[in-house]
């Protein structure tokens, strides 16, 4: 049997796991060992599963993903989430929809100092949707609201998605996630355009509140000056070059640590806690990249990226075509598995056929994640509408009722991003 087409029978396989709740770790790493096995033999599966596990975790640029995963839960014991709703609340509360534009604003704040998008949404869930739902609001519009919120702490830097596609591409993590603000801010906008038009429309779906005075503004604001300073400090210090990527993300999680400390909500209890969720998460992620480690060297050995490009070259597909095919495929695989799964899943095989079709590495990793991002959100089944559904115990049905605007948003945002490169590029280039 050909090769390729033996990886790509693989590759099918290890779908079919995921849509058959195999954790994604186990889908990779048992489809990889076995394809390696048919491939090479007893000796070649030996020599694999002896070095690749320890590969795929000995890099020292991954010490940096216990550092922002640390960062994100001190951050989120800290109270941070809270303090940002309010302050969002405080300037936008007194419009129309105005709790749901505050959920999107916290959402993108908190993401800034979380990197998960699942995380985010759970987190903003418990803050936002008891308050939205108290001044008489559709759960259709807050429950949609949180879900599309919660997207973007996979891009607005420090993303943990970024990180991997930055390892597995070797591209530069600092113009990584110097590139993901505009496109990340754009996001944020187009999200709260999305509830301007519907409350507009709709009236009933999101009242408008109390207009607070600007002294109460003010001072809600003193409140989340620690959320500024750690951005300050870790996107600043990378973009200035004064940090490294591990040295920004230890700066970060020692602030974090500090502030929940200085805010006393860091007690011993807490502080234990904390350890063991960061430890249980990045477990949990180095655990599918040894997967994907596996599943790579199967893939490698097939020769798979170099069949699609051949394909693709024989198709005389431009970039933008394979760009428009690429965001379907992602749109479907959003349905069956979280971001991290689609990134090491499919990055070894689509990132070359990218190199070879002359798409900029930096830009089409900030397209890839809003691609992941979208995915999250799509109906029927986008992982972040159920995580939406399981925190907030309402109806699936009624969660996807209110995300189309959102969708339609998102889908301004990647034509914008195709038609205007330079809003990703734009701040890497000036870089030092």
């Amino acid at each position: 049997m050909d090769p390729a087409f033996v990886g790509l029978i693989g590759f099918a396989a290890v779908l079919l796991l995921m849509v058959l709740r195999v954790p994604v770790a186990v889908s990779m790493g048992i489809v990889g060992a076995a394809g390696f096995l048919y491939l090479q033999g007893w000796a070649g599966l030996a020599y694999v599963m002896g070095t690749s596990p320890f590969e795929s975790v000995f890099p020292y640029s991954l010490s940096v993903v216990p550092l922002f995963v640390m960062m994100g839960v001190f951050a989120s014991y800290a109270g941070l989430s809270r303090q940002l709703y309010d302050v969002a609340y405080a300037f936008l509360g007194h419009y129309r929809g105005g709790l749901a534009l505050a959920t999107v604003g916290a959402c993108a704040g908190f993401g800034a100092i979380c990197g998960s998008a699942l995380a985010t949404a759970a987190t903003m869930c418990r803050v936002a949707l008891p308050e939205m739902r108290r001044h008489g609001y559709a759960d259709s519009l807050a429950t949609a609201s949180i879900a599309a919120g919660g997207t973007l702490g996979i891009l607005i830097p420090p993303s943990i998605i970024l990180l991997i596609y930055a390892l597995l591409t070797e591209q530069s993590l600092g113009k990584l996630f110097i590139a993901a603000l505009v496109p990340g801010l754009l996001g944020t906008v187009l999200y709260m355009l999305a509830i301007t038009v519907t409350t507009r429309l709709n009236p009933a779906l999101g009242p408008a509140g109390e207009r607070m005075a600007w002294p109460q503004r003010m001072r809600t604001l003193r409140t989340v000056w620690p959320v500024g300073l750690l951005f300050a400090l870790v996107i600043g210090g990378m973009y200035s070059g004064i940090f490294s990527p591990n040295e920004a993300a230890s700066v970060g999680a020692v602030g974090a640590l500090v502030f929940a400390i200085a805010g006393r909500t860091m007690g011993r209890d807490r502080f234990k806690a904390s350890l063991v969720e960061t430890a249980s998460t990045s477990g949990m992620i180095f655990l599918i990249i040894i997967g994907a480690g596996l599943f790579n060297f199967f893939l490698e050995g097939t020769n798979v990226p170099q069949f699609l490009i051949q394909q693709v070259q024989r198709l005389d597909l431009g970039p933008t075509m394979f760009l428009v095919i690429l965001t379907v495929f992602y749109l479907i695989l959003g349905c069956l598995m979280d971001d991290l799964a689609m990134i090491l899943l499919t990055l070894p095989v689509v990132f070359p056929i990218t190199q070879a079709l002359g798409i900029d590495a930096i830009w089409f990793g900030i397209y890839i994640v809003t691609i992941v991002e979208i995915g999250l959100i799509t109906p029927p089944v986008g992982m972040n509408l159920f995580v939406i559904q399981g925190v907030g115990q309402v109806k699936l049905q009624t969660v996807i009722r209110g995300i189309v605007p959102f969708v339609v948003a998102d889908a301004v945002r990647i034509i914008l991003l195709i038609a205007v490169p330079q809003i990703v590029l734009f701040l890497p280039a000036l870089m030092k």
